[in-house]
């Protein structure tokens, strides 16, 4: 397993926990990197459950930097609120100026989980100029179903999401119940407000252009449907979007039990931005 770097800086409103993986020592006699690759997760969840990712781009090439956003995680603020995600998108891109310090000349390539992939979608609209490649995996875009379903409810419901949706994988599920970083409990009403903004605010805010983007989702994803992240990336996509739908995958596919078949695709993906 690759070597990670822990490190903070100053967000928005509060400390934010990052890491870092592939930096100079790490990796032995490996080749100097290709590219920087940023990884966004997703709702309640934190950078630590990308181990796997992060190791398998450290082997092609890749310098791999991600950040607990605000209230997840190691990272400052109450527990899974978030009151505008356009902070967090402002401390993703204070975080991707910091870790790239050293490596500002290499090709730059984002990816983002569910709600990182929303989040990694605003970042593309505003920052676009910035990025070699856009990958969203299971992007919450356009609508997202729980947010429709809970926003009415007062009070919200303590339902926390299955963990039975993640992955084919049962151990993702047990590893995801037993991770103290994990929030188990309800949506918040403030956060479900703020994607509910984002989500319209992404939507009316113009394509990504010409900016290389990979699309990757399961079939049997029951928490961010598919039909719905469908509609989302239409309305947002550019000259350059390639998509990969994998049948009978849930929602992590990153995790799932195909994971290197998907994180293949996403390799040979920035393959090809890195040759254009």
């Amino acid at each position: 397993m690759t070597t990670s770097n822990e490190w903070t800086f100053n967000g928005t409103d509060g400390e934010r926990v990052a890491r870092t993986w592939g930096a100079a020592g790490s990796r032995g006699s490996a080749p100097a990197p290709r590219y920087v690759a940023l990884l966004a997760h997703g709702y309640g969840e934190h950078i630590g459950r990308y181990e796997y990712v992060a190791d398998y781009l450290v082997d092609h090439g890749a310098i791999v930097h991600g950040v607990d956003h605000a209230g997840h995680g190691k990272s400052a603020g109450e527990r899974v609120v978030i009151h505008d995600y356009e902070d967090v998108v402002t401390d993703f891109h204070t975080f991707s100026d910091l870790a790239r310090r050293a490596t500002a000349d290499l090709p730059l390539v984002l990816i983002g989980h569910s709600m990182g992939g929303m989040i990694a979608a605003r970042y593309a609209q505003r920052y676009g100029d910035e990025l070699t490649a856009l990958v969203l995996s299971g992007p919450v875009l356009g609508r997202w179903q729980t947010v429709d379903n809970l926003l009415p409810l007062d009070p919200v419901p303590e339902t926390p999401i299955d963990p039975a949706t993640l992955s084919r994988d049962s151990a993702v599920g047990d590893s995801y119940v037993a991770d103290p970083l994990v929030w188990h409990g309800a949506f918040r009403r403030p956060t479900l407000q703020a994607l509910k903004s984002s989500l319209a605010l992404i939507s009316r805010s113009g394509n990504l252009g010409a900016l290389p983007t990979l699309w990757v989702q399961g079939t049997d994803d029951q928490l961010v449907p598919l039909v719905d992240s469908r509609a989302g990336v239409e309305q947002i996509r550019g000259s350059a979007l390639t998509e990969h739908i994998f049948d009978g995958a849930r929602h992590e596919v990153f995790n799932e039990t195909n994971k290197d078949e998907v994180l293949a695709a996403v390799t040979r993906f920035v393959d090809s931005a890195l040759r254009n």
